[in-house]
């Protein structure tokens, strides 16, 4: 199955936690904060303006961005868990 959003949608997977610091300590899931990191994996059409037209994204599928902790809509797509947001929630594109 493949989701395919609509409007400013943008569809990620979250990067996933480090299990272990950078000291050496092996983290328990519990301990583990979630990323907010993740590649995104496509995108919606834009933004449609009061004229009619479309704004382009500012991202585009494969780039690895950084968004807001309590962003977006976990969806869980053939056991895979996604996160369907706004572009507007993506803070930066990583290089």
């Amino acid at each position: 199955m493949k989701i395919v959003p609509i409007g400013d949608k943008v569809v990620l997977k979250r990067i996933e936690a480090e299990a272990q610091t950078a000291g050496g300590i092996v983290l328990p899931d519990s301990a583990q904060e979630q990323p907010a990191q993740g590649r995104v994996l496509s995108v919606g059409d834009g933004v449609r303006l009061s004229n009619g037209e479309r704004v382009e994204f500012q991202v585009m599928e494969g780039d690895r961005v950084v968004f807001t902790s309590y962003a977006g809509t976990e969806v869980d797509v053939d056991g895979e868990s996604l996160l369907l947001l706004s572009e507007s929630d993506i803070l930066a594109i990583i290089q």
